[in-house]
């Protein structure tokens, strides 16, 4: 083992004082995930026609498969977060990401649409437990007032994901066959296992961690109207997404060799978004949540407005992506308001971006179902934008009477 290594492992399993190396490298691991995380849930939106024509159903139909992901991290992450309360935070990450990894490889070989939906199921159960414990990891190894750039670090894997991992997978998936990108998801989640063995130290279960302080979270208003926000709000970046393919092809009347370069500029938007949102969170958490939540109001009306004109189509999925500047913030901002239960809370929030994902391509699906152009998500889109938003305010003003979060 290299002396890097060694270095890392003898931190201290607290993680209070860790050199610069180490703190780069357990983020590195921990961003790897995010990455394949990332690509295997965002790949099948780009494949949705492949997939569809594979198993002989519709588009829309096809869609369900997203939404089965997303059911799969809204269950998984608080019941696996309760049950692994006594868990070191090290292993945690292991089981998940083995389990993460063999969903994926298993998905690539499923032989019907039915079974291809359960295994996406499957795969997205240890989704939220992993973003949520490597959140708290990477937040505890810095100062208070940078936990918001640490959180955006780990996430930055996923952000990459979008700008790089699905691009690259939505073409090897139609270049050779769709299985083929979720064998390389697979493999990444493999790769990922080897880093956190490697770099993050083994820890201790936290001092008094049980079932019942984390199911204590559930008691706290503002973790729920926290929660409310990301269900809500972000459910108009996925009923966008989820059908940009769609949006690509058959509104702007752009080739399917489009949709990769499509992909990759939501790609680059969402990495914009994200160091950027980083430090504004660091600033100002409800700040960056509050202004945010307005410019994707608008951002997504104008995409509504204008994707049938190509240029127009590529700026506005560029700024959808930028919208991701207020996640950071409000995975810190539901640490901070779920006290001594941050395991549970920090994963839920994934859950509840994950039911923003299964409302967003389901409401997504159902308006293209109901004869609408894809363009018309947008408009789905501003909607879900504009209850996040009165959800926030309730938060903020609540806060403001009680005189604490």
């Amino acid at each position: 083992m290299s002396d890097i290594a060694v270095e890392v492992l003898d931190t201290q399993t607290s993680l209070e004082t860790p050199s610069r190396t180490a703190i780069a490298l357990v983020t590195l691991a921990l961003a790897v995930g995010s990455f394949g995380i990332g690509t295997g849930e965002f790949v099948i939106m780009g494949l949705l026609p492949e997939v569809a024509d594979t198993f002989g159903v519709t588009t829309p139909q096809a869609g369900h498969v997203i939404s089965a992901y997303a059911l799969g991290v809204v269950g998984g992450a608080p019941i696996i977060a309760v049950l692994a309360a006594k868990m070191a935070r090290r292993t945690l990450l292991l089981l998940m990401m083995a389990l993460f990894a063999a969903g994926n490889i298993s998905s690539a070989f499923a032989p019907t649409f039915e079974s291809f939906t359960v295994l996406r199921f499957i795969t997205g159960l240890p989704h939220g437990a992993y973003f949520g414990v490597a959140a708290l990891v990477a937040a505890s190894m810095v100062p208070v007032h940078r936990r918001v750039r640490a959180v955006g670090q780990v996430m930055l894997g996923l952000t990459i994901a979008t700008l790089i991992g699905t691009p690259i997978a939505t073409y090897l998936g139609q270049l050779l066959e769709w299985r083929a990108a979720f064998m390389m998801v697979g493999g990444v989640g493999l790769v990922t296992m080897l880093l956190i063995a490697l770099f993050l130290p083994k820890d201790k279960v936290e001092e008094g961690a049980s079932i019942t302080r984390e199911l204590g979270a559930l008691k706290r208003i503002q973790v729920w109207l926290t929660l409310g926000v990301a269900a809500i709000g972000f459910g108009g970046m996925f009923s966008i997404f989820s059908y940009v393919a769609t949006t690509t092809t058959q509104v702007a009347g752009l080739g399917t060799a489009m949709v990769p370069v499509v992909l990759a500029l939501f790609g680059i938007g969402m990495n914009v978004g994200n160091i950027v949102g980083s430090r504004l969170g660091d600033i100002s958490i409800k700040g960056t949540i509050g202004g945010m939540m307005i410019f994707n109001v608008v951002i997504m009306t104008l995409f509504a407005l204008t994707a049938a004109n190509p240029v127009m189509l590529c700026i506005c999925v560029f700024l959808i992506g930028c919208g991701f500047a207020a996640c950071p913030a409000v995975q810190t901002r539901l640490m901070d308001v779920a006290a001594d239960a941050q395991t549970l809370a920090a994963a839920s929030n994934h859950s509840a971006f994950n039911i923003a994902n299964a409302l967003g391509a389901w409401l997504g699906g159902l308006v293209i179902f109901w004869g609408f152009t894809a363009a018309a998500t947008g408009y789905v889109g501003a909607v879900l934008s504009v209850g996040g938003l009165a959800v926030f305010a309730l938060s903020v003003a609540l806060e403001r009477r009680t005189g604490h979060a």
